[in-house]
């Protein structure tokens, strides 16, 4: 994943309690004779792990897209670095018994619709594109992975470190708008989309998979209400909101 740690480039994460309670207070071995908590886990990794492939392809992909020989190795570094984090998840999931590719099948059809959905014209749209919706994706796991066992809670956190992608696209979509204020207009268009978009697969994703749709609104784990996951959801806006600054785009 592609989203920053740093204030302006990430969801306030949750206020960790002093003492972490229930499942959370939990390792995975404690954690996991719960079998609708394990099945909850293997869809989340799952889901993280194709993510993961799914932004190395398109990181390769939009590496031929690159203006410079300097911009493709800095693509193809952050492609290598989202391959890592998907070798980490698929290794886990074996690691606690699971077929990885059966924990990942799941979530193949709305990965790939949403990036058939938007594919990205050019070079710019796919920096946006990385930017802000890998970021969104990232939000929302973290905010689950407050929730979640020890052990998986670091694995999560691990892979959603910043590969570096931040950074790099708000510098290349700023000096673009500064050359031609115009591209500012499109590409804050093609960000809301974006929005739009990741939101509604999300939705659709959670609400198919009902150990997910549990974990969220409670009954597994530590588990949000339906009252935090409005808050959840306005924690991620905020955070798109801030992203689209940096971006000095209009949110």
């Amino acid at each position: 994943m592609t989203s920053s740690d740093s204030p302006d480039n990430a969801a306030e994460t949750p206020a960790t309690p002093a003492a972490r309670t229930g499942v959370a207070a939990m390792d995975w071995a404690a954690a996991s004779a719960d079998p609708q908590y394990r099945a909850a886990v293997v869809d989340l990794l799952g889901a993280l792990a194709y993510g993961e492939l799914a932004a190395f392809e398109r990181l390769a992909e939009d590496a031929k897209l690159a203006p410079t020989m300097a911009d493709k190795a800095e693509l193809a570094k952050m492609a290598s670095a989202e391959f890592h984090h998907f070798e980490r998840l698929r290794d886990r999931l074996a690691e606690i018994g699971e077929e990885p590719t059966q924990a990942m099948e799941p979530f193949v059809a709305a990965y790939d619709g949403f990036h058939k959905q938007t594919a990205p014209s050019d070079w710019l749209e796919g920096l946006v594109k990385a930017y802000v919706g890998d970021s969104i994706a990232s939000d929302f796991y973290r905010e689950v992975a407050a929730r979640l066992d020890s052990d998986t809670r670091a694995l999560v956190l691990a892979v959603l470190d910043d590969t570096g992608h931040g950074g790099f696209a708000v510098e290349k979509v700023r000096a673009a708008i500064d050359a031609d204020p115009r591209v500012g207009g499109r590409l804050a268009l093609w960000a809301r989309r974006l929005m739009g978009e990741a939101l509604s697969q999300s939705q659709r994703v959670v609400a198919d998979r009902d150990a997910l749709s549990t974990m969220l609104v409670g009954g597994v784990a530590d588990g949000f209400d339906l009252a935090e996951v409005g808050r959840m959801f306005s924690r991620i806006t905020e955070a798109h909101t801030k992203r689209m600054a940096a971006l000095g785009l209009a949110a």
